[in-house]
């Protein structure tokens, strides 16, 4: 068994609320370096709000989410990501106006290790899902949340995803 203090992200009765409505009641989970974790449930079970609330993009959460041992608890999402944690979201955020080398230049590099001309829009969907994870892992996060990486895909481009994933 893993122990929870040597944890990569340490959450705790994380708890958020979307204006007055409480939609995440207590998650708690560890992640360790070298991990694969997956969250699973139904649609509308918090999976994405999860993610969100980690990334301190919910207006307001509690509870505990310590990375590398230091508590996220009331930072801001731009220090949030600073500390390391990049989140990948369903929708990518692929920029139309900028072609694929702009699309993977846009976001800066936060910590050592990060990676160093159609438009990105114009990508299938394989495409776009690998150019929104390229474009995170330039930053050299140290931890990559990823929101429904294979939705809509072809069984084959999620099978590469998987392969990547596990590198």
């Amino acid at each position: 068994m893993l122990d929870a203090r040597n944890a990569l992200l340490a959450v705790k009765d994380l708890q958020a609320w979307y204006g007055e409505s409480h939609i995440l009641h207590g998650a708690s989970f560890d992640v360790h370096e070298g991990e694969v974790v997956t969250l699973l449930g139904r649609n509308g079970a918090g999976k994405t709000t999860t993610l969100k609330s980690i990334m301190g993009m919910v207006g307001r959460r509690q509870g505990s989410v310590r990375f590398e041992g230091q508590e996220l608890i009331g930072r801001s999402s731009d220090q949030i990501a600073r500390a390391g944690i990049a989140l990948c979201p369903e929708e990518r955020g692929i920029f139309a106006s900028l072609n694929v080398e702009e699309n993977l230049l846009l976001p800066p590099v936060i910590r050592p290790g990060g990676l160093g001309s159609s438009q990105g829009t114009k990508l299938s969907g394989g495409e776009q899902q690998m150019l929104a994870i390229g474009r995170i892992l330039r930053t050299g996060a140290r931890l990559l949340l990823l929101d429904e990486p294979t939705e809509g895909l072809a069984p084959v481009i999620i099978q590469q995803i998987g392969k990547t994933i596990g590198r």
